[in-house]
């Protein structure tokens, strides 16, 4: 394992415990609203303390976008992309399904990816072109070929609905041309279940950089694609994404190309 993986990895398992020893909890902990329908608690608080932490004992030179305390660091080559709790709203109401999810960049090109589920004690790892990984095991995308067959997760746009309508035409026709959609809650293990295979592809706006920069590495370090909904690589400054496997994600895209309104032309 790459050595600076190796921190993010104890990074992400520090604050993991932080998060397992809170589910305990659930009943203590402080809830605040950020805006309608997204919410922080002491629990990511200490879970993104933990993280940066651990890489700043190790990397004190570089620069962190934490959801939490946003962008520090000042300049530098390198900057860590960390979610300490990607699916709060599914952890205050103890439905495990949620993860910490940490990706370095380096010169705005992710290289380290670190998804970790505290729940069910599975650590999605990648390098970039070094492969993706789940507990130490090579994992690679699903191998189904026709879309109707295929299980596609995604997210509903929760934070601002300004483009609700084009993501419901998009549910409404995938939800005709597949075996399912499922929206578990978050992008971030949404997208490391896509990469051991779980769903074959996903689709998503109004996503921040936390939310899938560690996701879409395993993804692509397990063979499938990404990109925004233009088919280009804006996806973290968009916001908007779709990812699959190869043959999977082609046939996705062209779904949810055919509702883009101007509004996500951007």
């Amino acid at each position: 394992m790459h050595p600076i993986l190796n921190i993010a990895v104890k990074a992400a398992r520090r604050a993991g415990t932080v998060i397992n020893r809170a589910s305990m909890e659930l009943d203590k902990i402080e809830v605040r609203s950020k805006q309608p329908n997204d919410f922080v608690t002491e629990v990511d608080r200490a879970a993104e303390q933990a993280i940066i932490e651990v890489i700043s004992d190790a990397y004190p030179e570089h620069a962190i976008l934490a959801e939490e305390s946003g962008d520090t660091g000042g300049e530098s080559d390198f900057q860590w992309i960390i979610d300490p709790l990607d699916g709060t709203t599914n952890f205050i109401h103890g439905f495990p399904q949620y993860a910490v999810s940490i990706a370095l960049a380096e010169r705005g090109i992710v290289q380290q990816a670190v998804v970790y589920d505290p729940a069910r004690n599975e650590l999605f790892t990648a390098s970039r072109g070094r492969g993706a990984f789940l507990n130490d095991r090579r994992i690679r995308v699903a191998k189904r070929t026709k879309l109707q067959e295929s299980l596609i997760g995604t997210g509903f746009p929760f934070k601002r609905m300004d483009n609700v309508d084009a993501y419901l035409a998009m549910f409404k026709d995938l939800a005709g041309k597949t075996a399912g959609l499922r929206r578990p809650g978050s992008a971030a293990l949404d997208l490391a279940w896509l990469a051991c295979g779980r769903t074959d592809g996903f689709f998503e706006m109004g996503l921040m950089p936390w939310d899938m920069a560690g996701g879409v590495l395993l993804v692509t370090e397990a063979g499938g694609l990404a990109s925004d909904f233009g088919g280009e690589g804006d996806y973290l400054k968009t916001g908007n994404l779709v990812a699959g496997s190869p043959k999977i994600f082609t046939q996705l895209l062209q779904v949810v190309q055919s509702h883009r309104t101007v509004a996500l032309m951007a």
